[in-house]
């Protein structure tokens, strides 16, 4: 799995997982717990991997290109 999510993608991922766990364990009741929770783990794990399963369905690449030296 080649990285396909930049840096400022990978960090607003990070801050969104941040919300969907508050939402999760403070604000929501019910199923919506559930959901947040699950959104919340889905962005903190693509942010720590730096991958999206969906960006590679869609052909999406936010990562910066390295040159070769």
């Amino acid at each position: 799995m080649k990285p396909n999510e930049g840096t400022a993608d990978r960090v607003i991922r990070l801050v969104l997982s941040a919300v969907f766990f508050t939402l999760a364990f403070t604000v929501t009741a019910g199923v919506w717990t559930y959901v947040a929770a699950g959104l919340g783990v889905l962005m903190l794990a693509t942010a720590a991997v730096g991958y999206c399963p969906l960006y590679a369905l869609l052909g999406v690449n936010t990562c910066a290109v390295r040159k070769a030296s």
